[in-house]
Parts: C-alpha cells; sequence; structure tokens
C-alpha cells in the first residue's frame, strides 16, 4: 500500500469511529471495554460474594466452659437465683445463643426466665420463660427446625436471631421454680465492632398469656352453634393480644402455645394487626391456621418449615389438645414509625376460652414501653380449666 493510501485509510477509520461514537474520540472508544466490564462486575448480586467477603469483626464466645480445664461444663442455679450468662461492654452483635439444661423440676422450661439488657438499659428487652423463648410453650420438648429458633435432639436450644448493642450487654436465666437447676449448659457466640451503624433497632422478646381466654360466652356446642357464625367483630375488641409497642420497629414474627379446655377445633380466630394507631385493622387474616401459614386446621398434622409451622399437635380437637406454632414475617417484616398492636382472635369473634401462650419478637429503638408484668410461675404452668361451652363434659380445673 503506498503511504498515501495508507493515511487515507487512518483518516477513513478515524471518521468511522467518530460517527460510531457520537463524536467521543476514538481513545475513549477503544478503551470503553474498561468501564463496561467494572460494570459488569457491579451488577453481579452480592449474594454471590456474601460468603466470600472478608470479615472484620472479632468473634467471641460467652460459655458455661470450665474454667478449671475440667469437664464440668456448665452452671447450678438455686431457687431465687440468677445465672449472668453474659456481661460486656462495647459494640457488638448476639448471632447464636444454645442452651441444654438437666433439672429435677419437671417444668423448668416455664420455671427458668431468659432476660436481657441492651446498651445499660434499666428494664429488660428480653424477659420470656426459658421454654417459651425457643418455642417450647407448654413446658414439654419436641424436635423442630425454623429460620430463626430449632430444638435439635436432644433438648439442645437454639436461637439465631441477630441482637445488636451498642456500648452493653447483658444476659441472665433467673430460676424462678422451687428446685435447683443442676446444669445450665450454655453458650452465646457475638461478633465485636468498633461502632455500630445508626439505624439499627434492639432486638426485644416478650411474653404474654391468657390462661384461660375469656370467652364471651359458653353456651354453645359447636363453632358453627347458632348466634356464633353470625357475631361481628371489625375492631379487634377482646382479641388476645401477642404485643403492643410504642416507637419506630418492626415485628418479626411470634410463637405460640395453645392447650384447649373446649373440644372443636380452636383456631377460627383471625389474625388482627393494627399499626401506628389504625382503630381498624392495618391487616386482617381469615383464621388462625392461615395465619400460621397453614390450611384447614392443619388437618391435625404436624408440620415445620423455614418460616412456618405446628411441629407439635397432641390430642387435636378435643379438650387437652396442645399445639406449639410459629411465624417468622423474614419476607417483610411489619414495620410501625409510632406503634404496633399485634392481636388474634380465640374463636371466631372471641367465643372460645382455651388457654393461649405466647412470645413476640421484634427489633425497635429505644427506649421501649414497660412490659407487662410476668405472670408467677405457678400461673405459667399449663394446666386445664372449667370454661363450659363445647361437646362433651368439661373437666374440673386442675394443678
Amino acid at each position: 500500500m503506498s503511504l498515501l493510501n495508507e493515511k487515507e485509510s487512518l483518516r477513513s477509520r478515524r471518521r468511522l469511529l467518530a460517527t460510531l461514537a457520537g463524536g467521543v474520540p476514538a481513545a475513549v472508544l477503544l478503551n470503553a471495554g474498561a468501564p463496561a466490564a467494572a460494570a459488569q462486575e457491579s451488577a453481579a448480586p452480592e449474594e454471590l460474594f456474601a460468603l466470600a467477603r472478608l470479615r472484620s469483626y472479632k468473634n467471641r464466645r460467652s460459655s458455661s466452659w470450665d474454667r478449671t480445664g475440667g469437664n464440668a461444663d456448665w452452671v447450678a442455679v438455686d431457687p431465687g437465683q440468677a445465672a449472668t450468662l453474659l456481661d460486656v461492654t462495647g459494640a457488638g452483635v448476639i448471632t447464636h445463643i444454645w442452651f441444654t439444661i438437666n433439672s429435677p423440676d419437671p417444668m423448668h422450661l416455664k420455671n427458668l426466665v431468659l432476660r436481657a439488657w441492651w446498651d445499660g438499659e434499666s428494664s429488660p428487652s428480653i424477659e420470656v420463660p426459658i421454654g417459651d423463648f425457643f418455642g417450647l410453650g407448654l413446658g414439654e420438648y419436641y424436635v423442630y427446625q425454623s429460620a430463626l429458633l430449632a430444638v435439635a435432639p436432644i433438648k439442645a436450644l437454639n436461637a439465631y436471631f441477630q441482637m445488636p448493642f451498642s456500648t452493653a450487654a447483658r444476659i441472665t436465666v433467673a430460676n424462678e421454680g422451687s428446685e435447683r437447676t443442676r446444669s445450665l449448659y450454655f453458650a452465646i457466640d457475638y461478633v465485636m465492632l468498633p461502632a455500630l451503624p445508626g439505624d439499627l433497632g434492639r432486638f426485644h422478646a416478650q411474653y404474654r398469656q391468657a390462661a384461660p381466654c375469656k370467652g364471651w360466652t359458653n353456651d354453645w356446642t359447636s363453632n358453627g352453634s347458632p348466634g356464633i357464625n353470625e357475631r361481628k367483630n371489625l375492631d379487634g375488641a377482646d382479641n388476645y393480644v401477642f404485643l403492643e409497642a410504642a416507637g419506630r420497629g418492626h415485628f418479626v414474627g411470634v410463637t405460640q402455645a395453645v392447650e384447649q379446655n373446649q373440644n372443636g377445633w380452636f383456631g377460627e380466630g383471625d389474625d388482627m394487626i393494627f399499626v401506628d394507631g389504625d382503630t381498624l385493622p392495618t391487616i386482617n387474616g381469615t383464621g388462625t391456621e392461615d395465619y400460621y401459614n397453614g390450611a384447614w386446621d392443619f388437618g391435625g398434622q404436624a408440620f415445620g418449615y423455614q418460616h412456618n409451622g405446628a411441629p407439635y399437635i397432641v390430642d387435636p380437637e378435643r379438650i387437652g389438645g396442645r399445639y406449639c406454632l410459629y411465624r417468622w414475617h423474614l419476607e417483610s417484616p411489619i414495620a410501625f414509625e409510632k406503634s404496633i398492636r399485634v392481636t388474634i382472635e380465640h374463636g371466631h369473634a372471641n367465643h372460645r376460652s382455651d388457654n393461649f401462650y405466647s412470645t413476640a419478637y421484634w427489633y425497635q429503638a429505644e427506649p421501649h414501653a414497660s412490659f407487662p408484668a410476668l405472670p408467677a410461675a405457678a400461673q405459667r404452668v399449663p394446666r386445664l380449666f372449667s370454661v363450659g361451652g363445647g361437646a362433651g363434659a368439661a373437666p374440673v380445673a386442675n394443678s
């Protein structure tokens, strides 16, 4: 090729590049691959890298290991006493809590109380009988697995809630029963950080019960008796309350235990959730089994999944029938700016009088509203009550 032809060819290539680039200099266009590759990399989903991201926190654990180097890896808790399981200052996040318990007390799951305080607060953000905190709301062990709570063989209690604190964290277990807890094994895994982001709520867990719930009538033989289904309840009056909280936060779920004082299906009640002062339900459900993401009274079949379950069902739909249930709102925690009231009916329009025991779990900015007084240990023990209503003879209250 002649020199003249070579120069003309070069000018033609430059004109073509300028046309394609809309006037962008050819050098920029020729290097365009590098920014494009960076854009492609940044567009990759974060989940692709989540486990591989290098960490800068410091892992720590508070546990019941034998400080002498022996194998007595537990602490004993006498009646009326409390064991401190964690007492740490600084910023961090609890990521896992594990317990197993050896006690002659048949109701130690109800008599031992778990409490936690964040950042030097005066009232606990967790105050729950230890069994109820882990979803064992009737004082009995059973094995199940969910996203946030799990009970493994045998009698191994696990919680995976993230519990942040900015200046301090303290956790205790108190023995409110009458027998010594011989061996409380525990491990609390947490990470320490230079500081926390400013938009983190603090973890809370609150216990409530109604034993029995106060049904508005005992003059019925079945849930479909005349006058029952026609009863209206639009505003949640007399519903069982899982949680009332004030401030800004989000509700992440609930565990519930039920003991039937009456025959028939206990779960005709709808969930009703009131957000930021709404007088009518912000969120309204269609039935108890529906709230727990089952259907048709669970068919009497126990089940347990990551977000929902009824993993414990014994003698369903009859007096003495027992259920343990859970629901996690991980797909969209229920947010509130000023207040939240989470409730459920006990029977349609609250006509039934069964025993309900529950723990609500949520995050919020401090300070939190005062918790209702924890019922005395003896009152937390499940027992049947003679309440009338329902087909068949009602039992005499026992203890």
